[in-house]
């Protein structure tokens, strides 16, 4: 049975690196809106004898995570790893001056619709035979700045923490790693004159990320 590993925010960063660590050994479902992105990446996974299918979407549209989910099952019937990467990066600002519209995107992307894939990707994690849930953590919640970032990512982890803890017996297994730091553009977004030099690149941290998944 052919292993499917399904990426949310596979066009960049962590979740590009990961898509090209499993495609020697996975069908890589690669879900980003940034379509050139994606097709960069098919191209580098093809490069190394790998095969994925592209899904250039938004994953707060709950219509279109429904059709691709119900792709999937009908493709392959199930999906053996999730990694969800894909998240929102509010500007940095005081708590008493944050944008009204970056706090509703923070709170779309990062918090409703995980909720919404988790309900969705579920099903088909479950039809797997040992389905894996893979979430990122990046504890910022009480940082100065931070606030729409460090409370939408914090609800993030309650939701997979939840799921965590609720599927532990039943399964899907449910991971959640705090990544080193990466030369990412969000990253440059938060630390814009940090020494990139000394970061993790992509590529590495998603080596070490799938070492961990192997512990028991």
């Amino acid at each position: 049975m052919t292993k499917i590993a399904l990426i949310t925010g596979a066009s960049r960063g962590l979740g590009a690196a990961l898509a090209e660590a499993l495609a020697p050994t996975h069908h890589i479902v690669a879900v980003a809106k940034t379509v050139g992105a994606l097709e960069e990446l098919d191209d580098r996974i093809k490069a190394i004898g790998g095969a994925a299918t592209l899904a250039p979407m938004d994953i707060t549209k709950p219509d279109a995570m429904a059709q691709l989910c119900r792709s999937i099952f009908d493709r392959w019937g199930h999906i053996d790893l999730w990694a969800h990467t894909a998240i929102h990066a509010a500007p940095l600002a005081p708590a008493s001056h944050i944008d009204a519209k970056d706090l509703k995107k923070s709170i779309e992307i990062n918090v409703t619709a995980t909720a919404t894939l988790i309900a969705m990707v579920a099903p088909l994690l479950e039809s797997a035979e040992a389905g894996h849930a893979l979430f990122f953590n990046d504890p910022r919640a009480g940082e100065k700045f931070f606030g729409a970032y460090g409370a939408s990512k914090a609800a993030q982890m309650a939701l997979a923490k939840s799921w965590q803890v609720e599927t532990m017996k039943t399964g899907p297994k449910v991971t959640i790693v705090t990544p080193l730091p990466m030369p990412t553009a969000t990253r440059a977004r938060f630390f814009p004159g940090e020494d990139r030099a000394s970061l993790t690149p992509p590529a590495e941290a998603a080596h070490l990320v799938l070492e961990a998944l192997k512990s028991p």
